[in-house]
């Protein structure tokens, strides 16, 4: 964002959400004078990406090149310019293709260390695996495969402002009922609507997470998120949600991929 505006040469440029809607205002003062946050960031980026090969046959998903650049360095960008520097990167498919580039993130002027899977534990066991004395604030959590503009700013203030074990990052979809949806009383038709759309909100694949949530994950523990917050949930701790209304993209399919190469240009330019 900061290199579309000094590029083009203008002081403000509007976010936009997926349906091209303005949703805030950001101005080169704020993107040039943004605070230093310690909190820690864990990238996910262990996983196959076995719906893109032949893609990954010999490459790990988060390092295949959206515009040049891998998909990881997109996002471990996007918080850097957002003022993180602590970062932690799972790896466990090729992981010396991700440390080779990545290095221990000097070359950024951040800290990178590497959290390796000898065998896949899922989103949630992956904690486990931490220095857990190194996680003493709320630590970002996110997928390796996103490209996503979310104001991790405002996410962070969410989360100070509504005290919670975690809080996950969902999106709205829509799903629009091919049919006639019939609602009945017995053999008795009580109403009728044609192709009634449904709206739910979903999981984004971002987290913030308490550090007693994360100390709380044992080594070798084999659990996914979801599985982790539900169980939160289940003893009465509170996890909280947080709409992303901002630019999304869950790269899973070659589809995906295809529509990420096109809309990276302008929004994840550095």
């Amino acid at each position: 964002m900061l290199a579309t505006m000094e590029k083009r040469q203008i002081l403000q440029l509007p976010i936009l959400d997926a349906e091209g809607r303005v949703v805030g205002l950001e101005s080169l003062h704020n993107l040039l004078n943004q605070p230093l946050h310690d909190n820690p960031v864990f990238l996910m980026a262990g996983g196959f990406g076995k719906r893109l090969r032949p893609l990954t046959n010999d490459c790990p998903k988060p390092m295949l090149k959206v515009g040049g650049k891998p998909i990881l360095h997109l996002i471990l960008n996007h918080f850097i310019q957002a003022g993180f520097h602590r970062f932690f990167i799972s790896t466990h498919y090729m992981p010396e293709l991700i440390r080779d580039y990545f290095g221990d993130g000097s070359q950024w002027g951040v800290s990178i260390q590497y959290i390796h899977e000898e065998e896949p534990l899922g989103t949630g066991g992956a904690l486990g695996l931490l220095p857990h004395h190194e996680i003493d604030m709320p630590m970002f959590l996110m997928n390796g495969d996103l490209l996503t503009s979310v104001n991790v700013h405002s996410l962070l203030e969410f989360h100070r402002e509504h005290p919670a074990s975690a809080t996950m990052g969902v999106r709205e979809y829509d799903y629009q009922v091919p049919y006639g949806v019939i609602e009945s009383e017995g053999h008795h038709i009580r109403s009728m609507v044609e192709k009634p759309t449904q709206r739910f909100f979903v999981n984004a694949g971002i987290y913030l997470l308490e550090p007693e949530l994360v100390h709380g994950v044992e080594p070798s523990t084999h659990i996914d998120m979801p599985s982790l917050l539900e169980k939160e949930i289940a003893e009465d701790r509170k996890v909280n949600m947080f709409p992303v209304h901002e630019y999304w993209l869950d790269i899973g399919q070659m589809t995906d991929f295809r529509k990420a190469q096109d809309d990276c240009m302008d929004l994840f330019n550095e």
